[in-house]
C-alpha cells in the first residue's frame, strides 16, 4: 500500500532524507521513530504530497504521488504534526469542507460525518465553532476528517499529542481496528513505548537514513541488546550510526586511483 523508493530530500548541500527504501503492506501498523531532526516529518510530508522529493518515488496504493497527486492523495488519510483548522467553521462544517475535497458522495455525508463524530466523542459539539474546541478536541476532529473518505492508507505524525488518556486508548483501538480491516498505517512517534506496544514493524531513521527496520525482536537482535526494551535498541542503533559517521569524518576513504 505504501512504497518508498530511494526517497531523498535535500536543501542546498544538506540532505534531510537520504535514499529511503520502505514498503508498508495492507493491514500493517508501521512505526517510524528517530531523534529530533532525523527526517521523520520531512518524510511524512513527502508521503502526503505536501513536499516534493528531490529524487525518488512515493507510491500510494500503486500510484506515484508526483505523477498523479490527486488520485494518490485521495487514498490517504493524513494527520500532520501541525494541522490547520478553519476556526470560524463548526466541526460539522469542517467535515463538510473535507468531504467536498475528497468527493465523498453527498448522499453518504450525513451518515459518515455522524459516524466519525460519534467515534471521536464529538457528536455533542459538532455544531460549535472550532475556535471553542480544546487542543484535544481539535486533534480528534482532525482524525475524524482524515477517516471521513475511508482511505486505505493512514499517515499520522505524532498521533497522541494533545490527547488525554481516554483519547489515547481510543486511538490505539482505532488503529488496531483499521489494521484488521486492511488499512496500512504509517505512524511517526517519539513515544517508544507506544511504538513497542502497537506497531507490527518499526523503522529507525537517523540523520536522514533508515538505519534499521523490523519487528521488536529483530531490532533487539540488530542492536545486540538481548531482552532489553525498544529504548535500549533505539539508543544502541543510533549511537552505532553516530560512531560510524564520526569514524568516516576522522578517516575518510582514500581517493580511487586509476
Amino acid at each position: 500500500m505504501i512504497e518508498l523508493r530511494r526517497l531523498t530530500k535535500s536543501y542546498h548541500r544538506t540532505t534531510v532524507v537520504d535514499h529511503v527504501d520502505l514498503k508498508v503492506p495492507a493491514g500493517e501498523i508501521f512505526g517510524f521513530i528517530g531523534p529530533n531532526g532525523a527526517g521523520k516529518t520531512t518524510t511524512i510530508r513527502m508521503m502526503g504530497g505536501l513536499l516534493a522529493p528531490s529524487s525518488g518515488t512515493v507510491l500510494i496504493d500503486g500510484i506515484d504521488i508526483c505523477v498523479d497527486p490527486e488520485a494518490a492523495k485521495g487514498r490517504i488519510g493524513l494527520v500532520p504534526d501541525r494541522p490547520f483548522l478553519y476556526e470560524k467553521l463548526t466541526g460539522r462544517e469542517f467535515l463538510r469542507f473535507t468531504a467536498d475535497l475528497y468527493e465523498v458522495p453527498p448522499g453518504e455525508f450525513a451518515e459518515r460525518s455522524e459516524a466519525v463524530l460519534k467515534l471521536f466523542h464529538l457528536e455533542q459539539r459538532g455544531d460549535e465553532l472550532i475556535e471553542a474546541y480544546s487542543h484535544g478536541m481539535r486533534q480528534r476532529l482532525i482524525f475524524a476528517a482524515a477517516l471521513l473518505h475511508r482511505p486505505p492508507v493512514v499517515i499520522v505524525d505524532e498521533p497522541m499529542v494533545g490527547l488525554d488518556p481516554r483519547g489515547i486508548k481510543m486511538v490505539r483501538e482505532l488503529f488496531r481496528g483499521l489494521a484488521r480491516e486492511g488499512v496500512a498505517i504509517f505512524m511517526s512517534t517519539h513515544t517508544l513505548k507506544l511504538a513497542e506496544d502497537l506497531c507490527d514493524r518499526i523503522g529507525i531513521i537517523h540523520q536522514g537514513r533508515l538505519v534499521a527496520t523490523g519487528n521488536i525482536a529483530q531490532l533487539k537482535q540488530a542492536a545486540r541488546v538481548g531482552d532489553a526494551d525498544l529504548e535500549s535498541a533505539f539508543l544502541a542503533l543510533t549511537q552505532e550510526e553516530n560512531d560510524r559517521e564520526t569514524a568516516l569524518r576522522a578517516d575518510p576513504p582514500a581517493p580511487a586511483r586509476f
